[in-house]
């Protein structure tokens, strides 16, 4: 028996075969994720025509929502769980990257013919260091608590188009309503005024939640269902 073959016997090569595809897809698109949110969140856009604003690591983040309500629906509140607490993993790392990038200094040819571009690239992630610190906060405790009530409120398993959306629905509302009062706050109070940035980033959640998280989640499970059959 060759050495690849023996590879392959391992239990650790075949449960990585027998896992669903769906599953798989999932898990990289939430590690990016995760660490995007974080980038984008350092830019506030406006919701016209008012004054209210919202910090664009939402739009990451209700992907994250999606994901980690798809996943309890087909794979259990557990593993679902397991998810949220390993995506620190790529928080974490990415972190020490971007201080390492922020210590090592710029090139020649960058300092010389682009300094406005390096000054613009060390201003805006020297400063992000409190998104980065407060997305962990306010990452965790939703994301637990949107597995925790869309499990409560019916469980994994098989489940009506309607109620899977009206589940997702809510439990995105709550857990997103949550996180921007744990975000917005720790990440930038002190910085600027916040109350129409945390006004704007509950309305935003909560009506998004209601408007377009059911939508993207019963097409989540559907997504994933397909995949899983494509890999039987």
């Amino acid at each position: 028996m060759s050495t690849d073959t023996k590879t392959l016997d391992t239990p650790q090569a075949q449960a990585a075969a027998n896992m669903p595809l769906g599953l798989f897809v999932y898990l990289m698109l939430y590690g990016g994720m995760t660490v995007l949110a974080g980038v984008l969140a350092y830019k506030q856009v406006q919701l016209v025509p008012t004054d209210l604003a919202v910090e664009s690591g939402i739009f990451a983040f209700l992907i994250l929502v999606v994901i980690s309500s798809t996943v309890t629906q087909l794979y259990g509140q557990k593993l679902a769980t397991r998810i949220v607490w390993f995506g620190f993993v790529p928080l974490l790392i990415s972190s020490i990257l971007m201080q390492l990038v922020l210590g090592l200094p710029a090139s020649v040819e960058m300092v010389e013919g682009r300094a406005e571009d390096l000054a613009a690239f060390e201003q805006v992630h020297n400063t992000v260091w409190r998104v980065w610190a407060a997305g962990p906060a306010a990452y965790i405790v939703s994301l637990l608590l949107n597995i925790w009530i869309f499990s409560k409120l019916g469980g994994a398993g098989k489940a009506t188009t309607v109620g899977l959306m009206i589940r997702g629905a809510v439990a995105s509302a709550l857990s997103q309503a949550v996180d921007s009062v744990i975000f917005i706050t720790l990440a930038f109070y002190g910085l600027f005024p916040i109350t129409n940035l945390l006004i704007g980033q509950v309305i935003a959640k909560v009506v998004l939640s209601f408007v377009l998280v059911p939508f993207l989640i019963t097409g989540g499970v559907k997504l994933a269902n397909w995949l899983d059959a494509r890999n039987n």
